[in-house]
């Protein structure tokens, strides 16, 4: 507990840097009301996504297809509009889609014994390529402007995006059930040694079939919430939005191999790794650059640990 606390204390002290050359490069600009605002909408689905999957890589596993179940779910909602569907049809109907596609990965993993990487490689192509069938290379954007306005508008009174406000509420519904629930207990000990949680009396399947389903229907969410933010609902919405979404949960200290990692670490790590890309977006760096410095911050966040991990043995010699 002490070597995550220290970490997320660096997290802190990373974001106060962020923010400090940021304030100092944009001429004062970084920290202004609006450029908030238009940060937290960038990061609103990864901070969604992330949630549900902290606890399962807590637990031992990896969901790699969650931004294609976002893909889907926006595909699905095209689709259902254009076919006439009400919009209050259509958002419970595309979350319990997205649930049925975490279960799908769940089954696989805890019933037939498959790695999750493996299943979840195959599903992220599986799902994205189920999202073109559905919807193809078109876009539907005629939504309601009470629904797009979700998106796009901030709390009333406030600078705070309405898709921060929900993962805000989502992030202390998880919080407690992770920190403070027999339940996040569990997952805590699957991660660290399934074997013995199986034998502790832990049922491992079922609390990992949870997690799965719970991390595709709150991938739908992000879907839906993605879909209202650009007003348009494509197949390829949310390409590559899974590698965000794992470096900032690897960035928060949740260790790659399960059993470690807090909530409050993640909720920093989204916010770094979204300073960093706004930071970077104000200076006119292009997307490719973007890329490149999620993809690092990936691997510093799965090295990082490793290396904190040998300087006590170094030390001590």
């Amino acid at each position: 507990m002490r070597k995550l606390l220290r970490w997320e204390t660096v997290l802190v002290l990373l974001l106060i840097a962020v923010a400090a050359v940021g304030q100092f490069n944009t001429g004062g600009s970084f920290l202004s009301g609006g450029n908030l605002f238009y940060l937290g909408l960038d990061i609103g689905e990864i901070a969604l996504i992330a949630l549900p999957l902290t606890l399962v890589i807590i637990a031992g596993e990896i969901d790699l297809s969650v931004a294609s179940v976002l893909g889907l779910s926006s595909a699905l909602v095209g689709w259902l509009w254009n076919a006439g569907w009400s919009l209050e049809t259509i958002l419970p109907f595309v979350i319990v889609v997205g649930a049925v596609c975490g279960a799908v990965n769940g089954l696989l993993v805890t019933r037939l014994g498959l790695p999750s990487l493996a299943v979840t490689i195959g599903t992220l192509a599986l799902y994205r390529g189920l999202a073109l069938v559905v919807l193809g290379d078109t876009a539907v954007a005629d939504f309601p402007a009470s629904y797009t306005s979700f998106g796009t508008t901030p709390v009333p009174g406030t600078n705070i995006p309405w898709p921060i406000a929900l993962a805000a509420v989502l992030a202390v519904v998880f919080g407690i059930v992770l920190h403070a629930s027999s339940f996040g207990r569990s997952v805590y000990a699957i991660g660290a040694n399934e074997e013995g949680a199986r034998f502790s009396g832990i049922r491992v399947k079922r609390i990992k079939l949870i997690l799965f389903v719970v991390a595709g229907a709150v991938a739908a969410i992000a879907g839906i919430v993605y879909t209202f933010r650009f007003s348009s609902a494509r197949a390829d919405n949310g390409v590559g939005l899974e590698l965000a979404v794992i470096a900032a949960v690897l960035l928060g200290g949740v260790s790659i191999f399960g059993g470690k990692g807090t909530l409050f670490g993640v909720l920093a790590g989204v916010l770094l790794l979204g300073g960093l890309r706004n930071l970077l977006i104000l200076q006119d760096v292009s997307t490719e650059i973007l890329t490149i410095v999620t993809g690092l911050l990936l691997l510093v966040s799965v090295l990082a640990p490793s290396i904190a991990r040998r300087v006590p043995v170094v030390a001590n010699r």
